[in-house]
């Protein structure tokens, strides 16, 4: 409830009084971005893909043990923390250079089997909720070519901070060797959490990838303040920088097949702003040379708060020629990104359009574009709950298509939506799942339907 002392009280002042009422209320519709706490996030529903046992993630035996970092890997550009600051790992502010490491993450009480882990997390109607909590972290050092030489003192910078980079390539090196597929896959977070949140969800999306492949939380430094929004957005901006030279090194420095990237509500930002930034370096060079040399997969935009015709101008300077495609998720029923709309007064990239009309050149420029789809997502399982805005967590159909696309690099007509011969845009049909199910199959021949 916004109250009369919230605002300010001033009448010389209105005008002011009204945006800060208004930034207060967007906030506070915006907290799907946020953790229940510092330290912890609950274990996300399965998703619906693995409800029946026929489609399981996990091999024989415990994929964790013979992790070669003992946890998940991180990239943060966040100030370390400090006992001033009272932060367990990292703080909420800007710390410019990219540093690396990996966290240790504990799943539900002390002393939790991986059998038992493994059924509860697969489990569809869970009657506990089973915490995640970050129980230590490893930093490597930081990425050499993220420091600002040109301000910076060579003799300022510690030499053994430099060997990070190093050290992290080889963590990703040694656990390709040992994954069926050869994919890197990095989770950028959304606004107002702290530096442990996109750990854990980095966490639960690689667990029910089977923990195959490389699995990295980039930290970009949000702050968890209500009215953070708007410099948290400006933050944003400013790492996709540092994302950018974190691309760049992982396909130069470690055998990875394919990078996919996953953004989610403001962190879209600093995604889509490190892809342009891609782009727009190697604008003389052809797709398949771009696609060669960086080797970027998927790109997903979850609940994307990025401007709809700021991204068109994007994709006219050449976007789509850096990743081999690009999957937006929209929503009719994201009430955070209506109060974003409001605001800003402009679309958001990961809303559904009004009547679900797209302009006919854009409905065209689908139809000829197989590297982008949209794909909406209020029709799917609890799409709604909530706010509506995290239901990459919440639905266990989006989540299965996401997890289904990383996994396997399915089409969405190989996944099993249906698309809109008018609109151009791909939708959930009410036997989803079934066709997932069926298309997982096909893919992946040991699996027994009945």
């Amino acid at each position: 409830m916004i109250t009369h002392e919230i605002c300010l009280p001033s009448a010389r002042v209105n005008d002011l009084r009204l945006s800060s009422c208004v930034l207060l209320l967007v906030t506070s519709v915006l907290t799907a971005c946020a953790t229940k706490g510092p330290y912890r996030i609950d274990l996300m529903p399965a998703p619906d893909v693995y409800d029946d046992g026929a489609v399981d993630p996990f091999v024989d035996g415990n994929p964790i043990e013979d992790l070669p970092y003992g946890g998940v890997l991180f990239a943060t550009d966040r100030e370390p923390a400090d006992e001033e600051h009272g932060e367990d790992y990292y703080q909420n502010k800007r710390g410019h250079v990219l540093r690396l490491g990996a966290a240790r993450v504990e799943l539900g009480p002390n002393g939790l089997s991986w059998e038992e882990a493994r059924k509860i997390s697969l489990a569809k109607n869970r009657t506990d909720e089973y915490p995640l909590r970050v129980r230590g972290v490893t930093e490597f050092g930081v990425l050499e070519s993220t420091v600002p030489w040109s301000f910076v003192e060579p003799s300022e910078v510690p030499p053994e901070l430099l060997d990070g980079d190093e050290e992290f390539a080889r963590a990703i090196n040694d656990k390709l060797a040992s994954s069926e597929r050869k994919h890197v896959y990095i989770y950028v977070h959304g606004y107002k959490v702290v530096f442990e949140n996109p750990v854990l969800v980095a966490t639960e999306l690689w667990h029910f990838l089977g923990y195959d492949g490389v699995f990295i939380s980039y930290a970009w430094p949000a702050t968890p303040k209500r009215l953070a929004y708007v410099a948290d957005l400006e933050t944003a901006s400013y790492s996709a920088h540092n994302l950018r030279k974190l691309i760049e090194y992982i396909a130069t420095n470690t055998v990875a097949e394919k990078i996919h990237i996953v953004g989610y509500s403001a962190g879209t930002r600093v995604v889509v702003n490190a892809i342009a930034q891609l782009a727009l370096q190697r604008s003389q060079m052809d797709r398949e040379a771009i696609l060669n040399q960086l080797r970027v997969g998927n790109v997903i935009l979850i609940g994307s708060d990025f401007d709809r015709n700021r991204f068109a101008a994007y994709i006219d300077d050449g976007f789509l020629k850096v990743p081999e495609r690009v999957s937006i998720y929209l929503s009719g029923v994201d009430k955070a990104l209506g109060m974003s709309r409001w605001l800003f007064s402009r679309e958001r990239l990961g809303q559904t359009w009004e009547q679900d009309r797209l302009r006919p050149a854009v409905a065209r420029f689908l139809s000829q574009h197989d590297e982008i789809q949209l794909i909406d997502v209020t029709d799917a399982e609890d799409a709604a709950a909530g706010n509506g805005h995290a239901y990459f967590r919440q639905s266990p159909w989006a989540s299965s298509d996401i997890l289904m696309t990383l996994m396997y690099d399915l089409s969405p007509a190989e996944r099993g939506l249906q698309r809109s011969d008018e609109f151009g845009i791909w939708t959930f049909p009410s036997d989803y799942i079934d066709r997932l199910r069926m298309a997982v199959s096909r893919v992946h021949p040991k699996l027994q339907f009945d």
